[in-house]
């Protein structure tokens, strides 16, 4: 019974428009006196920051916050793949015939995830990284390779929390929420970053100015609030690091494992 109640709320509170007026109440002067409540409530390394408390106009610049140069060390060798975000790893293994197997007890589809792009082809037996966010991490995405990108697309959808709640329980919300999608060629093959969207995240929002070519590191998103990423790998192009696992937490720039030329 309380199962069934709290997917019903969650499936009323999955509605774009409930998030929007969150979001703008984020967004909006009223609500910078909570940022000191909002930090020691998850515990925000604010020391961290950019800027001291005080400096942020809103709670959502606090939340989409840049962290003082020299905070996260991204790895540097050629052929590393380097976390686009800090978070914690709730699903990663390889993709089997096209299918993601077992993310919280659920599987995806590579075809649904990526909104049935030509590029699904790609992926059918590479490598799957999901990468969750919570409130407490630094939310601005990095390219985690260095390379070209060759596509980009947006995937409306709805907001269902990608929490351990929504990912167990509610049906398949990584590939029903909104999603942005963005396609980089390395040397080495391509590789997707998929920003899904969740419960009370505004919007996605790209980086401007947006750039077709980057560097590893590179700043390319943010979410307006905790969410995720998925990263994936092409076919026979990505060796993951030994120790990785699900429950892992890795921060931006840290390995993940290495791209192998084929």
């Amino acid at each position: 019974m309380t199962k069934w109640l709290l997917r019903s709320m969650t499936e009323l509170s999955s509605r774009k428009w409930i998030s929007q007026i969150t979001g703008r109440f984020a967004q909006s002067s009223a609500s910078r006196r909570f940022i000191p409540k909002f930090a020691a409530m998850y515990g925000i390394r604010v020391e961290e920051a950019e800027k001291a408390m005080h400096e942020y106009s809103s709670l959502n610049e606090f939340f989409t916050r840049r962290l003082k140069p020299g905070m996260r060390i991204i790895d540097a060798a050629a052929e590393a793949v380097a976390s686009p975000v800090d978070a914690l790893i709730t699903g990663a293994g390889p993709i089997e015939a096209g299918t993601i197997l077992n993310v919280k007890g659920q599987d995806y589809t590579v075809d649904e995830l990526l909104n049935r792009s030509p590029r699904t082809e790609n992926y059918k037996h590479g490598y799957y990284l999901v990468l969750y966010l919570s409130p407490t991490d630094y939310h601005r995405i990095h390219t985690p390779v260095t390379g070209a990108i060759v596509e980009r697309e947006h995937v409306p959808g709805k907001v269902y929390p990608v929490n351990e709640f929504g990912l167990r329980h509610m049906k398949r919300v990584l590939s029903r929420n909104e999603r942005l999608i963005t396609y980089i060629r390395t040397s080495a093959g391509e590789m997707a970053v998929v920003k899904v969207g969740a419960m009370n995240v505004s919007s996605i929002k790209y980086v401007e100015p947006r750039r077709d070519q980057v560097e590893k590191g590179d700043e390319l998103a943010y979410f307006e609030f905790g969410s995720t990423v998925v990263l994936l790998a092409e076919d026979d192009s990505f060796i993951p690091r030994e120790d990785l696992k699900v429950g892992l937490k890795v921060r931006m720039g840290e390995r993940l494992g290495v791209l192998v030329d084929n």
